[in-house]
């Protein structure tokens, strides 16, 4: 059943497509690197699929009218606007990948004026360069009016040649910052390292995906990340992928081998400590995931408007038949606690 009532429902993982990004980005040498990549990681017949249905959700993606006519038919009050993860453009080298960081956040931030009502923003970090992460952190947050920042489950470091990982030390001062500021991180992957293992029947986003989320929220708990920084406020998307109902294995390997026992707590009880959204498709597998880790770590998602999100995440939540107090929590008031609403409607629910 379609939901056409506006509610003060909040949409955590919805997307918007900036031009100006791709403009800095197109005519750089390492532009075509980076496409030929990700023509291996897809495959020749999804990368054609993908194409031409970026091309007919292209308005979705940019004009705001088209993005409000879809959340008042799905009963949507409020969307938490990112970049798409194909701009996130990791492979830029410095001066260029802070320029894509600011571009980014001003133009998700342009976007989002248009109706700040119903409409808030998160930004984007060079991960692959940590020094000027946190320079863009606060550009996201302080000048551009952002909540926090979309973040890949990994980046490639041109210079050590090496992935950087979510654990890497020199992110520590990011973590911190966005601590101070009380960021949210939204942790959405793109590109599974797995490449062309993966490049058959659109393997490369059904399991490719849920294998970066379970490697990098990984790296996050046996990093240590979450023990130095307890107030991080992280949501993964795609409902944390396949680490959430499976972390049993990780516990035995924590009780049971020394190098691992690298994070101060047994790895599921960091589960408390991040938040995740609810796009994981099936009523049962959402009543999983409430299951794992409460219905307090939990905030709806779909992915507008990608042929992976759904356009009935309310509904959907309804179908999982939680409580009505469960429901509630993430339908709304976990993004409220978040400052994941407008400003405006933040003030008129505590008046």
């Amino acid at each position: 059943m379609v939901n056409t009532s506006r509610t003060s429902a909040t949409d955590v993982h919805a997307h918007v497509w900036l031009p100006e990004v791709h403009d800095l980005v197109e005519s750089h040498p390492g532009f075509l690197a980076f496409t030929d990549l990700e023509l291996l990681r897809s495959g020749l017949e999804s990368a054609a699929v993908s194409e031409k249905a970026f091309a007919e959700r292209r308005p979705r993606l940019t004009d705001v009218g088209e993005r409000l006519a879809v959340m008042d038919t799905s009963g949507i009050g409020v969307q938490v606007v990112s970049v798409v993860p194909t701009q996130y453009h990791t492979w830029t080298p410095a001066a260029l990948a802070v320029e894509v960081a600011q571009t980014t956040n001003e133009g998700v931030a342009r976007h989002c004026a248009q109706e700040p009502e119903r409409l808030v923003g998160l930004g984007a970090v060079p991960l692959q360069h940590p020094e000027p992460a946190v320079e863009c952190l606060e550009h996201a947050v302080l000048v551009c009016g952002l909540r926090g920042i979309q973040i890949p489950s990994h980046a490639w470091d041109a210079h050590t040649r090496a992935s950087v990982e979510l654990s890497d030390p020199r992110l520590d001062p990011l973590w911190r910052r966005a601590e101070e500021l009380g960021a949210v991180v939204f942790l959405h992957p793109w590109g599974c390292t797995l490449d062309e293992r993966l490049n058959r029947w659109y393997l490369s986003n059904s399991v490719g995906q849920p294998v970066e989320h379970a490697v990098a929220l990984t790296h996050l708990i046996f990093g240590g990340v979450l023990d130095r920084f307890p107030r991080l406020r992280l949501i993964a998307a795609h409902g944390g992928g396949y680490l959430p109902t499976v972390l049993g294995r990780a516990d035995h390997a924590w009780l049971h081998r020394a190098e691992a026992r690298s994070c101060a707590q047994r790895p599921s009880a960091y589960l408390e400590r991040l938040w995740f959204d609810s796009l994981v498709y099936a009523a049962q597998d959402l009543r999983n995931l409430v299951a794992a880790v409460g219905a307090e770590r939990v905030l709806l998602g779909s992915d507008y408007p990608f042929d992976m999100g759904v356009t009935d995440p309310l509904d959907r939540l309804h179908a999982a038949r939680l409580s009505a107090h469960q429901t509630t929590r993430i339908a709304s008031a976990n993004a409220a606690e978040l400052d994941l609403i407008p400003r405006s409607a933040a003030e008129r629910s505590t008046s």
